[in-house]
Parts: C-alpha cells; structure tokens; sequence
C-alpha cells in the first residue's frame, strides 16, 4: 500500500468537513448532509480497488 492513498483519503476527509460546516452555518442542513455523503462515497470507492488489488495480489501469490 502506497502513502497516497492515505493523503488522498485525508484531502477528502478536510475538503467535505470544511464544506459541511459552511452548509451547516449556512442553515443548508439537507445539503450539508449530501456532501457528506458523497464525499463517503468517494473515499469508499477508493478503498474498494484498494482491496481488490489486494485479493489480486493474493490469489498470484497462492496461485489460486
């Protein structure tokens, strides 16, 4: 696993967290709650392939 992932996940983590609390001082509770979502979302699909190069690696590994 590469330390880009980290950094990629921790800049989506900041960016949504900024956007969330000016939606929610901006009283935009419905929207806020949908970049929250989505930035959820993002970072999921990102662990996704993570993991399935992972099982990749496995299965060439064990040959199975």
């Amino acid at each position: 696993m590469d330390i880009n992932i980290l950094l990629k996940i921790a800049g989506v983590g900041i960016l949504i967290a900024v956007v969330h609390q000016i939606l929610s001082k901006a009283e935009r509770e419905d929207q806020a709650m949908m970049t929250s979502l989505a930035g959820m979302i993002i970072v999921l699909t990102m662990v996704v392939k993570e993991i399935g190069s992972l099982f990749e690696t496995v299965r060439t590994v064990f040959d199975l």
